[in-house]
């Protein structure tokens, strides 16, 4: 948030290269687009409870969707 275009893909490179170097990075966003395109995994959270952890390689924008509204079953 407030941060412009070249900056955002300055610290996603950031936070690639950190991870491609072995370390472990928690990005925390609203933007699930970023997210998907960011991460290996996704923790999904509902009422401050982690409800679900799925790889981000089979995660759809309408699956994080119903898992934050806390849709049963969503996995």
């Amino acid at each position: 948030r407030g941060v412009d275009i070249g900056a955002v893909e300055a610290i996603h490179d950031q936070l690639r290269a950190a991870r491609d170097g072995g370390l472990g990075v928690l990005l925390v966003s609203a933007d699930l687009n970023e997210l998907l395109a960011l991460s290996d995994r996704i923790a999904v959270m509902h009422r401050g409870r982690i409800v679900a952890v799925l790889p981000a390689a089979g995660a759809t924008i309408g699956k994080l969707g119903e898992l934050m509204l806390g849709a049963e079953g969503a996995e």
